[in-house]
């Protein structure tokens, strides 16, 4: 049985793929101010949160755990709004020796309708340890949680 794999899911969304985009691009330091499952998160080392060289370290939940980890930038493709991290140190290596996040903003062909693609490259330290199906479903409620916040702003500014 291969240690290495990749595992990922299509949230659909109510908001634009740009609006998304934009939050993990240019505004990642919001996402504890609505996401429940992440408590917090603070720029670790660098000047900016959104650079290639910038470290975060983030608190947040999965399968009903406090976990924490480092999370860096490695690629922010803006055309096809595409970002991958890496992930890694405190809990994360305890699990795992790769892992590695993609976050795709897809826009669909009706264009009201959206959905982010996640996507986990990972390899797992030993055999006993499970793939992170538990990080797939964070990253879908931190999806629902921000367009459900993005949509209530946009009903507010068409008051």
């Amino acid at each position: 049985m291969s240690l290495a794999g990749k595992i990922s899911i299509e949230v659909g969304i109510h908001s634009t793929a740009e609006k998304l985009f934009d939050i993990f691009s240019k505004k990642l330091h919001h996402v504890q101010n609505v996401a429940e499952r992440v408590h917090g998160t603070k720029l670790h080392q660098g000047d900016d949160w959104h650079t290639n060289d910038s470290v975060k370290h983030w608190t947040y939940t999965v399968d009903g755990k406090t976990l924490t980890c480092y999370e860096s930038f490695e690629s922010i493709d803006e055309k096809n709004k595409t970002i991958i991290c890496k992930i890694f140190g405190e809990d994360i290596d305890k699990e795992f020796k790769v892992f590695r996040i993609t976050f795709q903003a897809i826009d669909k062909n009706d264009p009201s309708t959206a959905c982010i693609k996640w996507t986990i490259e990972y390899e797992r330290v030993s055999k006993d340890v499970h793939p992170p199906h538990g990080y797939l479903e964070m990253y879908n409620k931190i999806i629902e949680d921000i367009d459900d916040h993005l949509v209530k702003e946009q009903e507010s500014d068409n008051k």
